[in-house]
This record gives C-alpha cells, sequence and structure tokens, in this order.
C-alpha cells in the first residue's frame, strides 16, 4: 500500500490537474481517500490557469467502493457527509473534470466517477452500483444517475445493484468515449478540446451549462442524505446487509426470516 492514498501533480504546463487513485487493487474510497481528493480539489481548483481535472488510477480497476465498514453504526454520519461534500466539490468544479476508467468502478467509486462531467472508459470496464444488494442505497448516484442518462436505465442499475460494462454504459449515455487507453482517450480531448481555449471563459461556459444542475444536485443529495441517515440507518435490514457482506454470509432480510 502506498503512503497516500492519491498522487497529485499538474500536467500541460499547469493547465490540468492530474488526480491518481494511488491504492491497487481496490483503491477503496475511503475516509482518507476522501479527504485527500477533497484536499487536492479545494487546493487547486482556483488556480486561474487550470482548464480542467483529470481522474484516473492505479492498478487494474478504478474503485471497488467505498468502504463497508465506515458505513457501519457509529461511523456512517461523518463518512456519508465527507463523501458528500467532496462529490459535491466534484460536481461543482469551475473547470471541466475528465475521467478515465478501467476495471471495475463500483459503489462509491463510481459515484466519484459520475461526479465528474466525461468518464472514458475501457470497453470491458464495470460501472456498478451494488449498494442496494447490502440492504442500503447509494445517495450521490441516486441523484446524479437520472441527470445524466435515461431513468429507466439509471433506476434499472440503482434498483437491482446489476453492473453494465464500459460499452453498455457509453450506449447509455454515461461514458462519453470507449478506448483500450482511456488516459490517453481524455488526454488527447482535453488535448484537442479544450487546452487552446481562454481560462476564463472555459470557467464561464461551466457556470452557465452546470449551474442549475449544480443546484438540483446540491438539494436533492441533501434530502437524499437525510433519507439514508433519519430512516434506512433507522432499520434492522440496514444494519443486517452490511454486517452480512462483512461476516460472508447471506443476509437475512426482515420480512424473510
Amino acid at each position: 500500500m502506498s503512503a497516500a492514498p492519491l498522487k497529485v501533480w499538474h500536467d500541460r504546463d499547469g493547465r490540468l490537474l492530474r488526480l491518481r487513485l494511488a491504492r491497487p487493487k481496490a483503491n477503496i474510497v475511503d475516509a482518507p481517500m476522501i479527504a485527500a481528493i477533497d484536499a487536492a480539489l479545494s487546493d487547486h481548483l482556483d488556480d486561474p490557469r487550470l482548464m480542467g481535472v483529470l481522474i484516473d488510477h492505479e492498478g487494474p480497476h478504478f474503485s471497488f467502493g467505498a468502504s463497508v465498514e465506515e458505513h457501519l453504526p457509529g461511523q456512517y454520519e461523518a463518512m456519508l457527509r465527507g463523501f458528500h461534500a467532496m462529490v459535491l466539490r466534484i460536481v461543482a468544479a469551475p473547470v471541466p473534470v475528465l475521467v478515465a476508467v478501467r476495471g471495475q468502478c463500483l459503489g462509491g467509486g463510481m459515484e466519484v466517477a459520475i461526479a465528474g462531467n466525461l468518464i472514458f472508459a475501457a470497453p470491458d470496464a464495470r460501472f456498478g452500483q451494488p449498494e442496494i444488494v447490502l440492504g442500503v442505497f447509494a445517495p450521490p448516484a441516486s441523484v446524479i444517475l437520472p441527470e445524466r442518462m435515461e431513468r429507466c436505465a439509471a433506476e434499472a442499475m440503482l434498483f437491482s445493484g446489476q453492473p453494465v460494462t464500459g460499452t453498455e454504459a457509453h450506449r447509455l449515455g454515461l461514458v462519453h468515449s470507449v478506448s483500450d487507453d482511456p488516459e490517453r482517450a481524455a488526454l488527447d480531448w482535453f488535448d484537442s478540446g479544450i487546452a487552446g481555449h481562454s481560462p476564463s471563459s472555459l470557467r464561464l461556459a461551466v457556470r452557465a451549462a452546470r449551474g442549475p444542475y449544480v443546484e438540483r444536485i446540491r438539494t436533492r443529495l441533501a434530502e437524499a442524505e437525510a433519507l439514508y441517515l433519519n430512516e434506512l440507518m433507522q432499520t434492522r435490514d440496514a444494519v443486517e446487509g452490511l454486517t452480512a457482506f462483512l461476516e460472508k454470509r447471506p443476509a437475512q432480510w426482515e420480512a424473510t426470516r
């Protein structure tokens, strides 16, 4: 395991901020990873030279998801609020946020990816929100996915927990493009698509395009967070599902005992 969960550097003469999840192979989005992503964005997004962010990953997988242990009673309140603040920082970024994905992109890892603007994925990447299988739901995905793709397809992912491939995610409109080298595809898009633009005009264009969307996500995420904290986590099944996963046994749901 590397000393830091995230590698941070500048590329393209300081115009592109690079964030690389650096705890392969799982790249779990736990409290240290959440804090590192949030701090990097907080430190650099106001740089007037900056024209984009690229989030990618070490190892064969983008992320297996969030830490299940941090979803248990006594931990989930702080975890959820910190995670949602970080997701909102990505959603409200003043420059385009590009995401390059190979392998598994699940749960909280997928929520990091869909918070950005454009996803570049390998054809066989796997996007999924499996939280419902554990007896919980994914607040950021619940509000972001129906904004990014057809509602029926978004709800199918959220309610079933079944993943889709990068190719299928592209067909559904979730992924911008598929490529065997998604990092290179993202860099090429930056170079040919926006690198030559005025940095100040680009920021205004992002604000014009995403302003109402950002406010909808902010409002709906607060509602989903309250539902999670005040209702979901007061149920027996939510704790049972998480505990059963950690204990590697089938969950015994309340209605089926």
